[in-house]
């Protein structure tokens, strides 16, 4: 049986944690196959290697910080690290390379959603959704750094929205022609965030942004300490 292609088979076995010199082991880990079921635990490391390997061998351009993120994304989980990659796959396939904002988008979706409700929130000064989403959530040193990202990107799409806004008062001319598109359920908070910022300085805020990020960069073991400090500090901006 073990003399088949191993993609082509499935083999159950019933085994404890296999030394790394185990014929078993290696022989399955020759197979440089995503699919293959490990035998024992998977470390970050052996799920950074698998995503290495998949980029690699679909030429697909990446940095090694994206392929670091995307594996300690998966909480150490194959078949999570499996639909994560085909869906980046897919996602890929008139793409060159593939970027941080790319990867805002298309890993642990469920996550990303909530991040970008907690900013979306933060720029309407909701202070008690706001804080429900962050004790609803366990954040992670990196998820800090996509935090303050997708802020970035967030306040520089309204920035563009405030531009035009200004030539014509008219929120809901500026909602309903917005390029890209607005999606309708997101339509409401982006006017009020429109509104809201009307006669806030966004650079200086765009400034202060970026400042955090490298605060964050240069102190990861206290990143979460630091942009929940700044969470928190914008909420209390418009009090």
């Amino acid at each position: 049986m073990l003399k088949k292609n191993i993609s082509d088979v499935i083999i159950i076995i019933n085994s404890d944690i296999l030394e790394k010199k185990s014929k078993l082991r290696s022989l399955f880990e020759k197979q440089n196959q995503l699919l293959v079921v490990p035998f024992y635990p998977d470390s970050i490391d052996t799920l950074n290697k698998l995503t290495q390997s998949f980029f690699r061998t679909n030429k697909i351009q990446i940095s090694q910080e994206n392929i670091n993120l995307i594996a300690r994304k998966c909480g150490g989980e194959r078949l999570f690290l499996i639909n994560e990659l085909e869906k980046i796959k897919l996602f890929a396939i008139n793409k060159r390379e593939i970027t941080n904002n790319d990867l805002i988008k298309l890993v642990n979706l469920s996550q990303n959603h909530d991040i970008s409700e907690l900013i979306d929130n933060c720029l309407i000064f909701n202070k008690k959704r706001a804080l429900d989403i962050l004790n609803q959530n366990k954040f992670s040193s990196e998820d800090c750094i996509l935090i303050i990202r997708t802020f970035i990107k967030k306040i520089k799409r309204l920035k563009q929205l405030l531009n035009i806004y200004e030539q014509n008062k008219n929120a809901e001319f500026v909602i309903n022609s917005a390029k890209p598109p607005i999606f309708w359920k997101d339509r409401e908070i982006v006017k009020k965030q429109l509104i809201l910022w009307i006669n806030k300085s966004i650079p200086n805020f765009i400034e202060k942004l970026f400042e955090i990020e490298i605060q964050i960069k240069k102190n990861y073991e206290n990143s979460i300490i630091i942009t929940t400090d700044f969470i928190l500090a914008q909420l209390t901006a418009n009090n």
